[in-house]
């Protein structure tokens, strides 16, 4: 089954925890403390894999988590980071944010693309200790690791698409002037899904054809099999139009070419720029009438026009060297870069909400559970630090705007509290 669209949530992993640990060792005093340190969690990383020519792997499978930092221990001992999470796409994959569809990656080299960075660990408490807070009992946590949904598009990497309506000879033309071997019959969509084929035009030379399935009016707007395969003719640096110029299947190759024309910039502005050539196929049971007239047209609109038959092979070898002396001309397949987030986010991701409900100052901020976990409420060096968190982040200053006084009840993420000034 050929699948070119997914949508998979991915999830980077957290960093450790650091550690609260105190040295303690015979005939050593004031030992002090010595918590580690947490580890970095994992990346989740995308590459390339050529053995891969679909996206089927990703129709089950859509969470992507990759591991945890390990904790901080005593004795400075750091946590172990984390493996990165490695997933392997089709090359050619692109990668959009599905909540704002900004392009993330363009898996089309062999480098690898870090989408989503795993947290750092959090500081263990022998990193606070001071001159006058020598027994701090408290630590960081490790930070959040990067979470997306994401939506893998793929876009075949093609020098050239062969595009054109059913059954005028498509699939025939590719096996003859490549490998691919497409299935071929006499009836229209035999071509289910894009056919990649390579083309030889020398020991040194060479290009990649993709046979695009049948194109119908209507492509762009979803009606037919076009508008599941025209993503995949994006990247081509030129278009061969493929036309049945003996018209056996009553159809006007002129009109076809017309057609498909304005259904290629309907779906794309950059398509209709594209550089093309017209191969009018099946000329082994067209007359020479016309194949004249049809050459007329082709050579009156500006495009170089090619008589071939894909049964005899004739005409083909012409073919292949012209589309081969035009790819020279032309810049490399497209390669999308990555676009940037559109909207800032807040400087350490400190958002919060709060609000006043039966006397009760309620105070929501996911960035803080994490805090709370390390404080420790019996230890005031760890309550200042903890103080010091909400002034800086403007909690405190919200709450002093709203109104707060002085015994008031406070809720910190479930925490509460009395307000103490």
């Amino acid at each position: 089954m050929f699948v070119d669209k997914a949508k998979i949530c991915i999830k980077a992993g957290d960093g450790g925890d650091g550690a609260v640990s105190f040295h303690r060792e015979k005939y050593v005093a004031a030992g002090g403390p010595d918590g580690g340190d947490g580890g970095r969690g994992g990346d989740v990383i995308f590459v390339a894999d050529n053995s891969m020519s679909s996206l089927l792997d990703f129709r089950y499978k859509r969470k992507f988590i990759a591991p945890n930092g390990e904790n901080g221990a005593g004795k400075r001992c750091t946590g172990r980071s984390a493996q990165p999470l490695v997933i392997k796409v089709p090359r050619g994959t692109l990668i959009r944010e599905a909540q704002s569809g900004r392009i993330m990656a363009d898996i089309s080299d062999d480098a690898p693309h870090v989408l989503a960075q795993g947290g750092r660990g959090g500081k263990g408490n022998q990193h606070f200790a001071t001159s006058t807070r020598q027994i701090p009992r408290f630590a960081k946590p490790g930070l959040p690791g990067e979470s997306f949904e994401v939506t893998l598009e793929l876009k075949l990497l093609a020098d050239v698409g062969l595009v054109g309506f059913p059954s005028v000879g498509k699939s025939s033309l590719i096996s003859v002037v490549s490998a691919a071997r497409p299935k071929i019959a006499d009836y229209h969509f035999t071509t289910l899904t894009p056919v990649l084929g390579v083309v030889k035009l020398n020991e040194e030379r060479s290009f990649v054809m993709a046979d695009i399935p049948g194109l119908i009016e209507g492509a762009s707007e979803g009606v037919g099999l076009g508008h599941e395969f025209l993503r995949h003719v994006e990247r081509c640096r030129l278009i061969v139009h493929v036309l049945d110029v003996s018209g056996i299947e009553g159809r006007d190759p002129k009109e076809d070419l017309r057609i498909i024309d304005r259904e290629l910039a309907n779906f794309s502005e950059a398509l209709a720029q594209c550089p093309q050539i017209v191969a009018a196929n099946k000329c082994d049971l067209a007359t020479e009438e016309q194949i004249a007239s049809l050459r007329t047209y082709i050579e009156g609109q500006g495009l170089p026009f090619f008589p071939v038959s894909a049964a005899t092979t004739e005409g083909t070898k012409a073919l292949i060297q012209a589309i081969g002396e035009k790819l020279a001309g032309l810049p490399p397949v497209r390669v999308y870069e990555p676009e940037p987030i559109p909207v800032a986010l807040p400087e350490n991701g400190q958002k919060f909400e709060a609000e006043k409900a039966d006397g009760i100052y309620y105070v929501e901020a996911p960035w803080l559970e994490g805090i709370l976990r390390t404080v420790n409420m019996e230890d005031y060096s760890s309550l200042q630090y903890f103080q010091r968190v909400l002034r800086s982040s403007g909690i405190i200053d919200k709450l002093e705007e709203m109104g707060v006084q002085e015994g008031d009840t406070v809720n910190v993420c479930g925490f509460a509290f009395d307000y103490v000034r």
